[in-house]
């Protein structure tokens, strides 16, 4: 080899030997390429930032519930047949000067008119309850599609009422409930919803009896039954602004009903 090929060759090599460096030097610089063996985990890779799994919703058992998720010497007080326009705002006014939180137990038509009155039910932190579209307190005796139709299309109005709030109990009128209409009801989230106390202030016995009633038959249990439509209801209200405040003095905060198993 001559020289001048010689020096021709060396600076081939010496030109190849630069080039590898480069190359690594970038490789250094800029990190493996992804898919590479030696590529570093990105922050969304370590399980602790991985979204946690969805965990299902609690099934609603297809019993009738009457305990208080309180639990203790709580009770709930429920109220039925509402909305009422005349009414519903002055219950509302004693559930609010008493701290109380209720059950409001709808119509589904009574919800479609007034979704002012429930959204204010709702904004003010109680819950929802089906209590059918027709009131129905035969219904046990009907049709599985019947009772169907009268509990989900009341649910519908009422959720629909309440711009998005969930029904999360149902009722069944006179408490004409059946396997079938317990279970419909849990199979859409709402725990059907019993009642210990009948206050039987629907009739009008009088502010007295329907305080005395409450007193006598709170031994039974825990949920209490009042109404705030279907007729003239200042009987309840003026109970209510007298057994309030009593049933606090006695030890009695106010609670939920349950609406799952422990």
């Amino acid at each position: 080899m001559t020289l001048g090929k010689y020096t021709a060759h060396i600076a081939v090599v010496a030109s190849a030997i630069a080039l590898t460096g480069a190359v690594w030097g970038a490789s250094v610089l800029t990190g493996p390429e992804p898919g590479d063996a030696g590529r570093v985990p990105a922050a969304t890779d370590h399980p602790s930032a991985r979204p946690a799994p969805v965990r299902p919703a609690p099934k609603i058992p297809e019993s009738i519930a009457h305990a208080s998720e309180a639990g203790g010497r709580a009770v709930n007080i429920t109220i039925d047949d509402g909305p009422d326009p005349r009414w519903t705002p002055d219950v509302l006014r004693v559930l609010r000067k008493n701290d109380v939180k209720a059950v409001f137990c709808m119509i589904g038509p009574q919800a479609r008119r007034h979704p002012d009155l429930v959204k204010r039910i709702v904004a003010d932190g109680h819950r929802l309850c089906d209590h059918t579209t027709d009131h129905d307190t035969a219904m046990d005796g009907k049709s599985v599609e019947y009772q169907r139709r009268q509990i989900m299309a009341a649910k519908k109005m009422i959720e629909d009422a309440a711009g998005g709030a969930k029904v999360e109990y149902y009722r069944a009128p006179g408490g004409a409930f059946t396997p079938d209409s317990r279970r419909i009801a849990a199979a859409a989230g709402m725990r059907p919803l019993g009642w210990n106390v009948d206050t039987k202030d629907f009739h009008r016995p009088g502010v007295a009896a329907i305080v005395a009633t409450v007193r006598e038959e709170l031994p039974n249990g825990p949920t209490i039954l009042f109404h705030d439509g279907g007729g003239d209801r200042g009987q309840t209200v003026s109970a209510l602004e007298e057994l309030l405040p009593w049933l606090a003095a006695q030890g009695h905060p106010t609670g939920f009903p349950v609406r799952t198993c422990p």
